[in-house]
């Protein structure tokens, strides 16, 4: 190919490119391209400088430096009295082959982790709207009282604060020690807390740090599908355990097989609400300690009660050491802030805390720094406060019109914390195809069979998020989804 050939190639391949980024970046990548594809064959000279720029209309300094990139990268090769050519690398190498779309259940290229994870994904790309569960009101938020905060420590310069914050943010772990100790019962040290970039990666550590490939974890059935795909992400083995109206309840070949690790929501059941009974937390601590099995305690919307005296957790029972206690600040704040913390015993402060750091990195010091601030100075208690009572009202408004509507159909459960509502259906019913046909109404809500392993753990219902609707806006897709309840059990013969 002679030089006016390889012009009008390049020529064409550039017309091709955006406009987007500069003259030399596209003239770069035109080139690229061309050689990649085979467009531009091994050994071919390219057009002088000089004549390419005029051609294109660009500086020749631009295609000089253009040229220098892939002379430097091995596209072109120089030949001092010859000119400058197309290396023969890339012509050793297979030629591309066109993109082909990914057929079936178990994508090529993905590992059997890869595909279980997509596979077995039940959260949803809708994340807004009526009554999509576990949404906090972020209208309500004091934005301007974060930003100010946010804004202080940006005009300190804190230059630590630009750096890798080992195991969390100093400051924030002691204010976090004092709150935990007034609100959990909990006596633990700041050293005890470790600062996680979300509620998963708190729970992916503990399962690197605690569990072998292949170890057994008990997990609450039904219970949080979040936690169990982390948790299965892992390679442990999850053996579902019953809950019922007072939490985990675990039969008696359970406790034959002492797992390596459990987890459990004591404080406030996902998605059911129960809370855990005294009885069942002592038998619960007394088998952890007896078998060395780690217990990870899921607090996940303990600041959001509706009662005034507010459960113990079970670290601050337990005195084995045996408990590792999970606190997320998305529920109470906003999702988007991603700031979860562990506290845990003694003995694995040094080892968590090298584990972070080599798998993770720590970040967001910025953010913690003003998140320390913002609850040492009240605001923390103050928002929560005044959601609660915000969030009650919604609940009420919403669980009231149900159970007006649709009679002993149904049978709200749990109600004592949290931002969702957990109703059960008294009728047989597709509760999977109920969530599908609400949608298309514009209603969003969870099926609760979908939260189950075993089908003799799995009830039937809906999972209701009330917190991020007004509560004059509750009325129209509750009436909606009555509609559609009604109209089911009525096909059924059950009306």
């Amino acid at each position: 190919m002679d030089n006016r050939l390889s012009c009008e190639v390049i020529v064409q391949a550039f017309g091709k490119q955006t406009a987007t980024t500069s003259s030399r970046a596209r003239l770069y990548l035109s080139i690229r391209e061309a050689i990649l594809t085979r467009s531009l064959d091994a050994g071919t000279v390219v057009p002088p400088t000089r004549v390419l720029a005029e051609e294109l209309g660009l500086g020749r300094n631009t295609v000089v430096r253009a040229y220098d990139q892939l002379l430097v990268e091995g596209y072109l090769e120089s030949r001092v009295g010859s000119g400058t050519f197309v290396s023969d690398a890339v012509s050793q190498i297979a030629s591309p082959q066109p993109p082909r779309r990914l057929v079936g259940t178990r994508q090529e290229g993905m590992s059997r982790r890869g595909n279980a994870i997509a596979g077995k994904a039940l959260s949803s790309r809708v994340q807004s709207g009526a009554f999509m569960p576990g949404l906090p009101d972020v209208g309500h938020f004091p934005f301007p009282t974060w930003r100010r905060l946010l804004a202080k420590q940006m005009r300190r310069e804190q230059r630590h604060l630009a750096q890798y914050g080992y195991g969390g943010y100093g400051p924030l772990k002691m204010v976090l020690a004092d709150y935990l100790k007034v609100t959990r019962m909990m006596s633990c040290s700041p050293r005890q807390i470790l600062i996680l970039n979300g509620s998963h990666q708190a729970l992916d550590l503990c399962a690197r740090m605690l569990a072998d490939v292949g170890d057994t974890v008990w997990m609450e059935d039904p219970g949080y599908w979040g936690a169990r795909n982390v948790l299965s992400a892992a390679d442990l083995r999850i053996h579902p355990v019953p809950v019922d109206d007072n939490g985990i309840n675990p039969r008696e070949e359970d406790w034959l097989k002492p797992p390596r690790m459990i987890f459990v929501s004591p404080s406030s059941q996902y998605p059911t609400g129960a809370v855990l009974s005294l009885e069942r937390r002592l038998r619960l601590l007394e088998f952890a300690e007896r078998h060395r099995t780690w217990v990870i305690e899921d607090d996940y919307d303990n600041e959001v009660r509706y009662h005034s005296h507010p459960v113990a957790s079970l670290f601050g029972l337990s005195t084995a050491q045996r408990v590792i206690y999970v606190g997320t600040f998305s529920k109470v704040m906003y999702p988007g802030l991603r700031l979860a913390y562990l506290v845990v015993p003694e003995d694995l402060i040094e080892p968590f805390t090298v584990g972070n750091a080599e798998l993770y990195r720590e970040g967001r010091m910025l953010e913690q720094a003003a998140l320390a601030e913002f609850i040492e100075g009240g605001h923390f208690t103050a928002h929560i406060r005044r959601m609660r009572g915000i969030y009650e009202e919604r609940r009420d408004c919403l669980r009231d019109l149900l159970e007006a509507k649709l009679g002993d159909s149904i049978t709200s459960l749990g109600g004592l914390a949290g931002l969702h509502l957990p109703v059960r259906f008294n009728f047989p019913i597709d509760d999977v195809q109920l969530a599908s046909d609400a949608l298309r109404d514009g209603v969003v809500l969870r099926a609760l069979s979908l939260y189950s392993i075993a089908a003799e753990n799995r009830l039937l219902g809906m999972n209701l998020g009330f917190a991020a609707i007004p509560v004059e806006q509750i009325e129209a897709p509750a009436l909606k989804l009555v509609r559609l309840i009604e109209t089911e059990r009525k096909r059924r013969g059950c009306g």
